[in-house]
């Protein structure tokens, strides 16, 4: 069967992350896991940790601002399930390309 809708963008990332496990510590027995596609880290890491405005990070990604504050809300959810619920957080899979460019194309 094939899938409908538009195929999904790839968006451009810097780098894999480096670390891409986070476990709670504490926590008896094997808590449950919460997944944080690498799309949505570089997401997180360009709004939140660089600081960047939703418009100059959607420009990095080569993305819509609209598309990357869909990510960006996405992420900082998956991310607010795993710190509250005590989940592990992986980050794996996504549509993404890695691209070392500094200066992202203009729109």
């Amino acid at each position: 069967m094939s899938s409908r809708g538009r195929p999904k963008k790839y968006r451009i990332v810097s780098q894999d992350p480096r670390i891409s496990l986070f476990s709670p510590r504490g926590r008896p027995g094997r808590p449950d896991e919460i997944g944080v596609a690498t799309d949505e880290f570089e997401a997180l890491r360009l709004a939140d940790f660089m600081g960047y405005s939703q418009k100059v990070a959607a420009r990095h990604m080569r993305v819509s601002q609209q598309t990357f504050s869909r990510i960006l809300a996405r992420a900082r959810r998956a991310l607010a399930d795993g710190v509250v619920n005590g989940k592990i957080i992986k980050i794996q899979g996504g549509t993404y390309v890695i691209s070392s460019r500094e200066n992202p194309s203009p729109k």
